[in-house]
């Protein structure tokens, strides 16, 4: 039986984007391109944060469009791990974890989106 959604931090969909936020600062803590870093940093953190405020929104559609605005900014932080990656940043193979956990929480919004949609 799935848990009872009570509060924003109780979605799935936002602590699996606040792992991935965590990792992120954590591994650019010593990045001196600050200001890839610096955007890099607010795209990750535009995830959860658009995610709880939606969440806190009075309608379902409100909620519905601070999803999208999350997904959106996931797929601008996949583009800027891409840059990180060809300007040698951060690795490939931590690139492409990063890039993965991107798609993964993109795909969670992407059926919270459809959920929200379909059945409220």
């Amino acid at each position: 039986m799935s848990k009872k959604i009570e509060s924003f931090e109780d979605l799935e969909v936002w602590q699996e984007s606040m792992k991935l936020t965590t990792s992120i600062y954590t591994l650019l803590k010593n990045c001196r391109d600050y200001s890839l870093r610096d955007q890099i940093h607010r795209a990750s953190v535009s995830v959860p944060s658009n995610i709880a405020e939606g969440f806190e929104r009075q309608t379902n559609k409100e909620f519905i469009q601070f999803l999208y605005i999350a997904k959106g900014s996931c797929g601008e932080l996949r583009t800027q791990l891409y840059l990180a990656v060809e300007l040698q940043i951060i690795s490939n193979e931590v690139g492409s974890d990063l890039i993965d956990k991107c798609r993964k929480v993109s795909s969670m919004l992407f059926n919270l989106i459809k959920t929200r949609r379909d059945r409220f």
